[in-house]
């Protein structure tokens, strides 16, 4: 039983590995055909046909047997597919950035090269998160390293140390609130999560009596291998490819953000007796068993076993019945997110069922309160 068990999802993995390898099948089908559109094989893979996959792979609640959970943890053939990731998202960023300046793409083709290197490296994101949890320090250097393309190397200081601390509380630029947009909480979370790792990282130093400005400093170490990739890039690319690089990044921290909003939105831990913000548990995020989604993304979708064991890796992620779930899988809700009266008709009125209709539990946007109170008092679709 435990065996099957394993064995079973053992060859599901490597399809994590999948969306990294899209961009060089684009190149060669733009060679061989000439149409630039296929550039955007990347995005419609992953916010289309994933999409439709999840609809049809349906869920999947197993959790791994106790028994064989520490063998699970110990088999570094897991390891391996998230190191993999690394040399295919660096790869995909060079071929881009040597397509974007041999030009020959028009302006569809352009956008869906973007689209297909923004979209691996906001994927290689998630794969930095799960690396950058490990005490291992090697899969910690090799977090900021995937996180260098999107220059969001201080993702590694905010997400371990900030956001895990004050998830689905006020205080947290990462969490969303009931009633907030994706596009209020963007530039909430960008500038805010920027601000928090500089403050946290140079605290680190100060309470020392140590000056921040040092290659020890894991915002500017990080950063450096920014700055680094792209100088290299445009050594040997020239300085066309610059506007390149920016808007990928964008485009992939973008994506990273976008999964941010939809994780913890309108959730809230309560203060207790002592006015403490209470334990962080299943309740606090927003989870998926989308089966398609969970193989792509690591498991990110059984996000509250993540916040609630941050070490343990994502092949023997729980679900929990008493987790909130969404109505879908995460590639699926990113694009609703976008759409914020959709999200809202789709999102909102579950937040208050979470919270058995009393909107005085979840964490609340300021300036939509009066209109959700307005909604929970007549009953009306939020």
């Amino acid at each position: 039983m435990t065996t099957s068990w394993r064995d079973g999802r053992r060859y599901l993995w490597p399809s994590a590995i999948v969306v990294p390898i899209l961009p060089f099948l684009s190149f060669g089908l733009v060679r061989q055909t000439g149409d630039g559109g296929w550039w955007w094989l990347t995005a419609v893979l992953v916010f289309v046909v994933i999409p439709i996959m999840d609809v049809a792979g349906g869920d999947d609640v197993g959790n791994p047997p106790d028994e064989v959970v520490k063998q699970l943890q110990d088999d570094r053939y897991y390891r391996w597919l998230t190191y993999l990731y690394l040399p295919l998202q660096f790869g995909a960023l060079v071929l881009g950035a040597w397509q974007w300046r041999a030009g020959g793409l028009d302006w569809v083709g352009r956008l869906g090269l973007l689209s297909a290197v923004g979209t691996v490296n906001g994927i290689a994101i998630n794969t930095a998160h799960e690396l950058g949890h490990k005490r291992e320090s090697v899969e910690r250097w090799l977090s900021k390293i995937a996180l260098a393309p999107t220059a969001y190397g201080h993702f590694y200081v905010e997400h371990n140390r900030g956001h895990h601390t004050r998830v689905a509380t006020f205080e947290d630029p990462a969490s969303a609130r009931i009633g907030e947009s994706f596009w209020r909480f963007w530039p909430r979370t960008v500038l805010g999560s920027l601000r928090s790792a500089w403050h946290m990282e140079t605290n680190r130093f100060t309470v020392r009596r140590r000056s921040p400005w040092t290659p020890r400093n894991d915002v500017l170490n990080a950063w450096l291998m920014t700055a680094v990739l792209f100088a290299a890039l445009t050594v040997a690319f020239g300085p066309g490819v610059l506007p390149f690089l920016v808007a990928q990044a964008v485009w992939g921290f973008s994506l990273l953000e976008v999964v941010n909003y939809l994780e913890h939105y309108g959730l809230a831990r309560q203060r207790n007796a002592a006015g403490r913000y209470e334990k962080v548990d299943e309740r606090h995020s927003w989870n998926s068993n989308r089966l398609t989604t969970n193989i792509f993304l690591y498991q990110l979708q059984r996000h509250s076993d993540h916040h609630a064991n941050p070490t343990r890796r994502y092949q023997v992620l729980r679900s929990f019945d008493t987790s909130p779930q969404l109505p879908a899988g995460y590639a699926t809700m990113i694009v609703v997110a976008l759409i914020p009266p959709l999200w809202r008709r789709v999102m909102d009125h579950r937040v208050l069922a979470h919270y058995g209709g009393d909107l005085s539990l979840a964490n609340v946007h300021p300036p939509a309160r009066a209109r959700l109170a307005g909604s929970q008092l007549s009953g009306s679709p939020q």
